[in-house]
Parts: C-alpha cells; sequence; structure tokens
C-alpha cells in the first residue's frame, strides 16, 4: 500500500492565466431574450444578432442563442447553435462590451450551410453596426 501524499509531493500545477477578455455567460430566463428582442438587431446572410445594453453597471456580457424548427430538424438545430457558440467564444468574448446581452438567432439553412469564415466576418460587422455611433 502506498502512503498518501503530504502537502510537499506531487506536482505544483499552477491554473492557466485567464485572458483579460471578458467572460461570456449564457442567457437563461426567457425575460433577458424577450428584452433583447425588442432592443437593437442587425441581421446578417448568416444569423441576426439582437443587443440590449442591460444598463445595471455590471461587467458581465451575457450571451443567448436560438434555432427554430425552421431551421430544421435537431441535428440541424444543434448544429447552428454550436456554430454560433463557436462565433461567441472566438469574436464576441473580446470584442463584446461589457453589461450588454447579446443574442444571436439563426437563419434556416444558412447558418448551417454558410462557410465558417464568413459568418465570422458577418459578427464582425454586426457589431460594428449594432455599436454604431454608440459609446
Amino acid at each position: 500500500m502506498t502512503p498518501p501524499e503530504t502537502q510537499g509531493q506531487g506536482i505544483a500545477a499552477e491554473a492557466p492565466a485567464r485572458s483579460p477578455a471578458v467572460s461570456l455567460c449564457v442567457l437563461r430566463k426567457r425575460a433577458d431574450y424577450l428584452k433583447a428582442a425588442s432592443a437593437r438587431r442587425q441581421g446578417t446572410a448568416g444569423f441576426l444578432l439582437q443587443a440590449r445594453d442591460r444598463g445595471d453597471g455590471s461587467d458581465q456580457v451575457r450571451v443567448g442563442f436560438t434555432a427554430s424548427k425552421k431551421i430544421g430538424n435537431a441535428v440541424l438545430r444543434n448544429r447552428a447553435k454550436r456554430r454560433l457558440r463557436a462565433l461567441a467564444r472566438e469574436i464576441l468574448a473580446p470584442a463584446a462590451r461589457p453589461g450588454w446581452d447579446y443574442v444571436l438567432v439563426a437563419r434556416p439553412e444558412a447558418t448551417v450551410t454558410r462557410p465558417y469564415a464568413a459568418l465570422r466576418a458577418d459578427l464582425n460587422l454586426a457589431l460594428v453596426l449594432v455599436h454604431r455611433g454608440r459609446p
């Protein structure tokens, strides 16, 4: 039988350093989705971006994803949401404004079939247009 490890033994692993980018939190409540839907919108060829400033002084950025049955069966809806989540991690996390809610709404056929590079360009453009002329 091996003796239990004491505090001095073992590998001293440090937690990875967190990036200075804002962390994303997923929207859970229907009321939050409805508030975002009534705020600013920017349509693109691949999806619809809805955004709103919560105005609560929080630095947290919240993101929601929607794919209705118009997208197709469950496999296509899940694929669309997976692609939107990947976009949010890659583009939205460093570019989002603190204290804002963003909802990415999938478009039928376009979100699933559009090249990922084009979706990335769509999100960059949509963010610029949603925040245009506003601090």
